[in-house]
């Protein structure tokens, strides 16, 4: 259904013209949907107005309104904008004022988020905005607010932006349960929301929408394969066509179940923005070769300085906080012009960002190397080129990049990529290929989490006292909870009371209590400042110390980490990479191999290895994992020899050489080369599908080879491949039993009791479900007091209610997070019966950047660069030895 183009009342139309514009066909298109009482959703490309577009019915609104009154109806907070990043909502707030100010409209606009002073927090709460834009953290704040009814009982409409980067997680949980109780307050309130990158916007509709709850639910029956408390209902119908705009229908059900909805209109009208320019993507190929290894695109750090010199404002993204650093380091190094360059990423203090970001906005830099802080949205209108530098790991994430070069629609943006190996550079051309092609990421489907869920029911409880079969209805009208059964509900409200039966005789988890009328309500004001305090789901990565241990003399503890005297300290690194040993494996760090024994609290107790052949390499960080639809390309990429030809020649000559020393895979199924090197055997395998999955899937087969006898050693793995090596030869093995996706079941169970990333997990679930606290009155918790807490709670819980909602949260959450277990079993589904085994006398060229990481350490502070143990050259030229003339190019 295409809806009606409305037109701009005088006032607006007026501004748009002084300015030489014209309206665009999607903002009167969202102005109509506004009109008709319709929740609205708008993907358009970045530039095309599509923040003005989510704002200009209010605009409107507010302007035609008149006077607001100081008291009583009216007086109250007429719209709500909420973006996932701080920096995107102080920059929207400073480019609305644009038009406020010019049209001379007497609209009050204020931002809100966890850098905001509390006087003025507290100014809002007695004299709100018309417009307050914020954040999904204060958002759930607000709903936990005493009086927050009457204070959200004149709101209209709620602005999302950047939707597709905050929906399918924790956060889009909370924000979405959100809705849900802001719709209570005003059951006439507009949901609006906008994406520049969304590749099936009939999921993002579905989740925006108000849902009826189920029938069926509160009855029992079925539960979702995925999370347990869930009804295997049908997914919302409706995905949206080819026209430019759609509508979607909810659920029917009857009108007497169903939740509060617009005033006028049904479903939610999808718009589509026209396309804009199609934008340049240069990919960098320096001195014209392509490195075999690498991560970081050091090699072509002087290109890039010159590329910046070129530029008038040039951003150069990077994908972790530990890569800026490394890549704003090595530009000064070679600044021999002094340009102003600035460093901007979510570890830097607020006021730091805040002077970069205003350098930015005067012109005062040449460039910024920043992470995906700066990558939703904002508008800096003088930005010519974006960098970036290493794989973007999906076309979605390099749209919205690409985006903030010109930052208008009908003007290219240029970019360039910086591949820091030939599997990079395939990515690149991939990513390349998906952005010319409008091809966005697949996204999963999402299930809401219980942890979330039971954050809402004390905000809800905090705010007033709620009716349990009201508050059920509430959030099974919320899309990620509308199969929540009610006895499910039921047991997230009883660990919010009690904390479950094993904790219920412990005082300090008895959060909200019932009132004599039978509603639930928070136990004391003080529980209520301890809730409001510590609202959010982003639970920060942490960090362990890695200390020497020596075995206590009495031999008292046994295996634990109780059997260990902690000694003097190495260094630190991230806590998931220990989560993922078992006691006694080996691995690399500040330059020596340690044996690993376990974790006590905030330590890692390791001991010095008698073997010096580590088993588990380090590697540099926490990355984004590559993206499955980009994955894809890259499979079907390296299978059609007529698409090498829009590669560079050594890249060619290398795939080339593949083929004559190994073979090239079929996108559907697995290649695996197994020879000898040194005194070890290696199996290399190239699944595509990301380091996540690639480092469970090495975990599993190392405890499937070791049971046949085979002696695995160690593995290391990169994002298109891993590599085990072992004592005894593995080309004669049965790969079809090696790779049966009964792995991911009684082998993935054993893993997961022995290593001590069930504990991480769970701790993260106990912070967002807020059985622990982080923040009190008066003090903050260590990171240290946190985790000795909830390793209490979880032996607790293990022993006497293995059963419990967290526990079975902290499972689902390993499985879907840090384990990539769906992506894992498609894997294992795609190649079954399609394995490619090839016994090789050497490596093969494919084997050299996996190879590489062998050795490499990764060491604290300023010293995060990888460094090679062993020349990778060397490696190179044995896989170059006898290569035909021909091929000799691509080394």
């Amino acid at each position: 259904m295409t809806s009606p183009a409305a037109q701009l009342p005088p006032l607006f139309a007026d501004w748009f013209a002084s300015r030489g514009w014209s309206p665009r066909r999607h903002q009167l298109e969202m102005i109509a949907a506004a009109n008709a009482g319709s929740h609205a959703l708008l993907v358009a490309p970045t530039g095309g107005g599509k923040t003005l577009a989510g704002f200009l019915p209010s605009l409107i609104d507010l302007a035609e309104r008149g006077p607001r009154p100081e008291f009583g109806p009216g007086s109250g907070i007429h719209t709500i904008y909420v973006s996932p990043l701080k920096a995107l909502t102080t920059d929207v707030e400073r480019n609305l004022m644009t038009p406020i100010r010019e049209i001379g409209l007497n609209i009050h606009v204020e931002s809100r988020t966890g850098d905001t002073k509390q006087s003025k927090k507290q100014r809002q709460r007695d004299n709100p905005p018309d417009i307050l834009l914020t954040t999904p953290e204060q958002l759930a704040l607000f709903c936990a607010w005493g009086g927050a009814r009457a204070y959200f009982a004149d709101l209209k409409c709620i602005v999302l932006d950047e939707v597709h980067a905050i929906w399918s997680g924790k956060r889009g949980d909370l924000l979405n349960l959100g809705l849900a109780r802001l719709q209570s307050f005003s059951p006439g309130l507009r949901r609006v929301a906008l994406s520049a990158t969304i590749d099936d916007p009939g999921l993002i509709a579905e989740w925006l929408m108000p849902h009826v709850p189920s029938p069926l639910a509160g009855e029992g029956g079925g539960r979702s394969p995925t999370d347990e408390g869930y009804e295997d209902t049908d997914r919302l119908a409706g995905a949206v066509g080819s026209s430019a705009t759609s509508t979607v229908t909810p659920h029917p059900t009857s009108p007497a179940a169903r939740p509060p909805s617009p005033a006028r209109g049904e479903g939610i009208v999808v718009v589509k923005g026209d396309p804009g320019a199609v934008p340049i993507i240069d990919v960098l190929v320096s001195e014209g070769r392509v490195p075999w290894a690498g991560h970081t695109g050091q090699h072509a750090i002087p290109e890039v300085y010159e590329a910046i010199k070129r530029a008038q404002l040039a951003l150069i993204f990077v994908n972790t906080r530990w890569q800026s650093e490394f890549v704003f380091q090595r530009l000064w190094e070679i600044n021999d012009e002094n340009l102003p360059i600035g460093l901007h990423h979510g570890s830097l203090a607020a006021e730091q960002r805040r002077k970069i970001e205003a350098a930015m906005a005067r012109g005062d830099l040449r460039a910024i190397v920043c992470t995906s802080t700066l990558d939703l949205g904002i508008d800096w209108g003088d930005v010519d080129l974006v960098i970036q530098m290493a794989a973007p790991k999906g076309s979605s994430r390099l749209v919205q990049r690409i985006g903030r070069a010109n930052h208008r629609l009908d003007e290219p943006s240029r970019a360039l990529m910086v591949p820091a190996s030939r599997f990079e550079l395939l990515e690149c051309q991939a990513a390349r290929e998906a952005v010319a092609d409008n091809a966005f990421d697949w996204e999963p489907h999402h299930i809401g989490t219980l942890d979330t869920l039971a954050q809402h029911v004390m905000g809800v409880a905090c705010s007033e006292p709620f009716d349990l079969d009201a508050l059920h209805a509430e959030v099974t009208s919320c899309a990620p909870y509308r199969g929540l059964t009610y006895e499910a509900f039921e047991e997230v409200v009883d660990f919010v009371a009690t904390g479950g039966y094993a904790l219920r005789t412990y005082d300090r988890f008895a959060r909200i209590v019932r009132t004599p009328e039978g509603r639930w309500t928070v136990r004391n004001q003080l529980v209520a400042q301890r809730h409001r305090m510590n609202v959010g789901a982003i639970v920060a990565a942490g960090t362990l110390n890695v200390k020497v241990a020596s075995r206590r003399r009495s031999g008292a503890g046994g295996g634990s980490a109780k059997a260990w005297v902690t000694g003097r300290k190495v260094g630190e690194a991230e806590e998931w990479y220990f989560e993922q040993l078992t006691p006694g494996d080996t691995f690399v760090f500040a330059g020596q191999v340690w044996a690993f024994q376990g974790i006590d609290g905030m330590d890692a107790l390791v001991t010095h290895a008698t073997d010096k052949d580590p088993k588990i390499p380090s590697w540099g960080g926490s990355q984004f994992p590559l993206g499955t639809s980009l994955a894809a390309r890259v499979r079907a990429m390296v299978q059609d020899r007529d698409h090498w030809r829009v590669l560079p020649s050594d890249v060619q000559e290398w795939l080339e050489l593949q083929d004559q020393r190994s073979l090239i895979p079929d996108a559907d199924s697995l290649l695996i080369e197994t020879f000898p090197r040194g005194s070890r055997h290696f199996l290399v395998a190239y699944p595509f599908e990301g380091r996540l999955a690639h480092s469970t899937l090495c975990m599993l087969l190392t405890r499937r080879l070791d049971r046949l006898g085979v002696g695995p050693l160690g593995f290391v793995v990169t994002d298109y491949s891993l590599a085990i090596w072992a004592i005894k030869p593995m080309d004669g093995l049965d790969w079809d039993a090696l790779f049966q996706p009964d792995m991911l079941g009684d082998d993935l169970e054993a893993w997961l009791e022995e290593s001590f990333m069930m504990k991480r997990t769970f701790r993260n679930c106990a912070l967002v479900s807020g059985l622990i606290e982080r923040r009190q009155p008066g003090a903050e918790k260590t990171g240290r007091q946190v985790t000795f807490s909830t390793d209490l709670i979880y032996d607790v819980l293990r022993r006497h209610q293995p059963d419990h909602l967290l526990l079975r949260t902290a499972r689902a959450d390993a499985a879907s997070g840090l384990l990539d277990v769906a992506r894992l079993g498609q894997l294992l589904s795609r190649i079954a019966g399609h394995i490619r085994p090839i016994a090789l006398e050497k490596p093969s060229p494919f084997c050299v950047p996996v190879l590489v990481q062998i050795g490499r350490e990764r060491v604290g502070g300023d010293a995060a660069e990888m460094i090679l143990e062993a020349s990778a050259q060397e490696l190179i030229d044995e896989v170059m030895e006898d290569a035909p003339p021909e091929l000799q190019g691509a080394a």
